[in-house]
């Protein structure tokens, strides 16, 4: 059962990103994105990572999603405004994205997967998590909080700059 669930999952998850790529309106995109991240959600949970699920839902189709709303809400997306590309801007593009592709190749190909020290069933529960966070990656956890903090006071500080 649980193949089945993860073979529909991986399938909504693909139809609804290629239908983000594909869809010429972006509130469908910005609908079709918080599809697919509610199917990765739906790994999240096969995985048994509940509280993985919960932080991608909050966070990802919750704060993220709704500041990709606001900020479509406040741009004024007029086809007729926009500015065609020229040719040579498009083949930069395609050029730069086909290096990307293939470097990216190159790095997975040469990847090599650590299979997981302990088999246990409570993964991805809380306690767990937190006894990993605070043991092994203490410091990483760390420096990642004082990043957040000085990234909040610069855009505070950019904020009071311009009044």
């Amino acid at each position: 059962m649980e193949k089945y669930i993860f073979f529909g999952l991986s399938g909504l998850a693909i139809f609804s990103a290629i239908m983000v790529l594909v869809s010429n309106k972006p509130i469908h995109n910005l609908l079709y994105l918080i599809l697919c991240f509610m199917a990765i959600a739906g790994h999240y949970l096969l995985l048994n990572a509940q509280f993985l699920a919960v932080v991608h839902i909050i966070v990802y189709a919750g704060a993220i999603m709704v500041l990709f709303l606001f900020t479509l809400m406040m741009l004024n997306l007029n086809l007729k405004l926009e500015l065609n590309k020229s040719l040579m801007a498009r083949i930069v593009a395609f050029v730069s994205g086909l290096l990307l592709l293939v470097t990216l190749v190159i790095i997975l190909n040469g990847l090599v997967i650590p299979t997981p020290k302990t088999a246990t069933t409570q993964i991805g529960m809380t306690r767990d998590l937190g006894q990993v966070l605070f043991s092994e990656y203490m410091v990483p956890f760390e420096a990642a909080s004082i990043l957040f903090l000085s990234a909040m006071v610069g855009a505070v500080m950019m904020v009071n700059k311009n009044k």
